[in-house]
């Protein structure tokens, strides 16, 4: 290749090698296109020397390359070529399945934007034998909490912190807003690193294609590294039940934005890892029974966080971020945060968190509309179904503080009367349900605690 990124000309995607110094804590995972230059991608995990005996040294090594062939999602989308090569190490059936899984669907609104179809595309290299079931390692009990600096994290958080589970507060890259909301939490914590290979940028600029790559089960996977490193067995996440629904597209079907927080993908990775890499490691979200409406109840329950959190989008870049305002007003997780917490908490209250009330503003009137779907499908973003937005709409309405906010006084007169007959209460999508792989043992106290 020449140093010209030529993405219709790439023919194969290299997973070069990968290593990882116990004495550092630094793992490099390599890739390639085609004989072209090395990508070289680094995650670093705080705490080293880390001092492995021969099982967890192997876990450890297990993990890594599976964290090496999820990771490569971020580079193979540049291209999208037909060939897939492993140079250095072999993968079984099981692997290569979860891999295809986790590209196919997690690729998915990236493949509808570029106008791809990745079904029947993408094939890993796999050998016949699977690999033996992996051991337990004698982790200790103590979970790696994953933070975004948003609610729902903040809810799992507090949760565990009322139910005496040991944690540490994780988060990967160097968002000072999610730094700001981890100290917060007055809980240890774990800043890990991930520098993605430069060249990625510069591709982009020579016409790779770009676009949203499964960036949970990635960071699932980094911190998955992580837990074995530091002997601990659980790596929690706060995905919810609506997560596993996605925005269905006319003429194209349904595409999730947010593919690996569902349930499809965490029951997956969270099955091979104890099949494959370590039988004692966890990894589990602990609002899966939840709906958004359900953790937004939590949330405001405690205005310990009010000044803190931000689930706004427009501050979190992979370039750096904008923190001028924790909430910028205007896009879809704006939107949606400000009506889910509505019906839970004071308007003062509310109105004090965003700077200003969105459900007045009749500007704002189709990026409701997206979330209420009417008129437009749910938007590529991680937020409720339309039905959650629905429900929290007629509730507003039917409440003298809300109701005669433009964009709560248009629902009741335009949009309601149209929905005679659905479902509006909000009471039944409270309720804890659906599948979930929260230990046994903690889900009867963490029921109880949500409960109360």
């Amino acid at each position: 290749m020449s140093d010209q990124f030529q993405r219709d000309a790439v023919r194969a995607f290299r997973f070069v090698r990968c290593g990882l110094d116990a004495r550092t804590g630094a793992a490099e995972l390599v890739y390639a296109f085609d004989d072209g230059p090395e990508l070289i991608e680094t995650v670093t995990v705080p705490g080293a020397p880390f001092a492995l005996d021969a099982a967890r040294s192997a876990a450890v090594e297990r993990m890594l390359r599976l964290l090496h062939l999820i990771a490569g999602v971020s580079y193979y989308k540049a291209a999208v070529p037909e060939e897939i090569r492993i140079d250095t190490y072999a993968i079984d059936a099981d692997t290569a399945a979860l891999l295809e899984l986790i590209y196919v669907n997690g690729l998915g609104e990236f493949a509808y934007r570029n106008g791809l179809n990745l079904h029947g595309r993408i094939r890993f290299p796999a050998q016949a034998s699977v690999d033996p079931v992996a051991p337990s390692l004698g982790l200790r009990e103590h979970a790696l909490v994953a933070i975004g600096g948003g609610k729902d994290s903040l809810v799992s958080i507090e949760a565990l912190r009322a139910l005496g589970v040991e944690q540490t507060v994780t988060w990967i890259g160097g968002s000072q807003l999610i730094k700001a909301c981890a100290e917060r939490t007055g809980l240890a914590t774990l800043n890990l690193g991930r520098a993605l290979a430069p060249q990625l940028f510069e591709y982009n600029r020579q016409g790779a294609y770009n676009g949203h790559i499964p960036v949970t089960v990635v960071n699932s996977a980094i911190m998955a590294l992580a837990a074995l490193l530091r002997g601990v067995d659980q790596v929690v996440f706060s995905n919810e039940r609506s997560a596993s629904y996605g925005s269905v597209i006319e003429g194209t079907g349904e595409v999730n934005h947010q593919w690996s927080k569902g349930w499809d993908c965490e029951r997956a990775f969270g099955e091979y890892l104890q099949k494959h890499v370590a039988a004692d490691l966890r990894y589990y979200s602990l609002l899966r029974p939840l709906s958004e409406l359900a953790v937004a109840r939590q949330f405001a329950r405690g205005d310990r966080y009010d000044a803190h959190f931000s689930s706004c989008n427009r501050n979190f870049h992979i370039l750096g971020e904008r923190p001028a305002s924790r909430w910028c007003g205007v896009c879809p997780k704006c939107h949606f945060v400000f009506l889910a917490l509505a019906p839970f908490m004071t308007k003062p209250r509310l109105v004090s968190i965003f700077g200003r009330n969105l459900l007045d503003d009749p500007a704002q009137t189709d990026g409701f509309d997206a979330l209420l779907e009417y008129r437009n499908h749910k938007p590529f973003e991680c937020v409720g179904e339309g039905r959650e937005s629905r429900a929290a709409m007629a509730a507003l309405a039917e409440r003298a503080e809300w109701r005669e906010d433009a964009l709560v006084e248009r629902f009741a007169r335009e949009i309601r009367p149209q929905l005679v007959g659905e479902e509006l209460r909000i009471e039944p999508l409270l309720a804890l349900e659906g599948e979930h792989r929260v230990p046994p043992a903690l889900w009867e106290r963490l029921r109880a605690y949500l409960a109360a």
